[in-house]
């Protein structure tokens, strides 16, 4: 199981995805393992990504938004998943959502092995294997080390206390961005186009794990909200850490001086 693997997939729900457009079914077909609403293209990209690791009998434990966690054996791979990243946009008709699938062989964040986001507008691919490097449509991509121009983007599950918190990171900022998507914010940070992710309350697993092996194999630093380093936080449905993603160490101890988060 290659990247390769991985993009075949994506295609499947792009394409999927593109018959669809502009139009999303919004009706609610109840709640998923995470509490939120699920929407059908919710159901319908999650049944591609799981159809095919069956179709190819491929055991592997999965972590996923919607059904949750299925776990057949400790020492079998663990593929998390978030079929649709904003899937909130994706049925109000805001193009800006996206696919997610990592893979992790261990039982922590530092044994993520593989990341990989599709952006199901455009179908931008921005993938890392671990030690290898990020890439953007296969070209290598590396986070912008220049700090002339400040973009931040932020997501929150509660924006009002959130932008309180962080209120004072906005002094450096030259623009500050909420697009509704953690995966494609750590994605394009990766790439160079925003300078800080910042997500001041609990970021949950599936949101943010292929993002953020993306991010460290462009060079982007890692932490907290509290500047605690995340790579130990348990492989597990129900783990949720703040995140504060920086394009460069400088930037990221600016950062940290500034939301000075006790």
């Amino acid at each position: 199981m290659d990247i390769e693997f991985i993009r075949n997939i994506g295609f499947k729900i792009f394409k999927k995805i593109s018959h669809l457009k502009p139009q999303m079914d919004t009706t609610s077909l109840g709640y998923g393992a995470s509490g939120d609403i699920t929407y059908p293209v919710d159901k319908m990209a999650e049944d591609i990504i799981i159809e095919v690791f069956e179709k190819e009998g491929i055991e592997i434990n999965i972590i996923t938004e919607e059904k949750g966690v299925k776990t057949i054996n400790s020492n079998y791979l663990t593929v998390i998943i978030d079929p649709i990243d904003g899937s909130k946009n994706a049925v109000s008709g805001i193009p800006f959502f996206s696919t997610s699938i990592a893979i992790a062989d261990g039982d922590s964040l530092n044994n993520l092995k593989l990341g990989y986001i599709i952006n199901l507008v455009n179908g931008d691919e921005f993938w890392a294997q671990k030690g290898e490097g990020a890439f953007l449509n296969g070209e290598k991509i590396k986070t912008n080390k220049k700090n002339k121009s400040i973009i931040v983007a932020f997501e929150a599950s509660n924006p009002y206390i959130a932008i309180k918190n962080i209120l004072p990171l906005f002094k450096i900022a030259n623009r500050v961005r909420c697009f509704g998507s953690t995966a494609l914010d750590l994605a394009y940070l990766s790439m160079g186009a925003l300078s800080v992710f910042i997500a001041p309350t609990p970021s949950r697993i599936f949101d943010f794990a292929a993002g953020i092996l993306i991010a460290k194999e462009s060079q982007a630093i890692v932490t907290d909200i509290r500047g605690n380093p995340i790579d130990k936080l348990q492989i597990a449905f129900d783990t949720k850490t703040t995140l504060v993603v920086s394009a460069n160490e400088l930037l990221h101890k600016k950062v940290m001086e500034l939301i000075n988060i006790k």
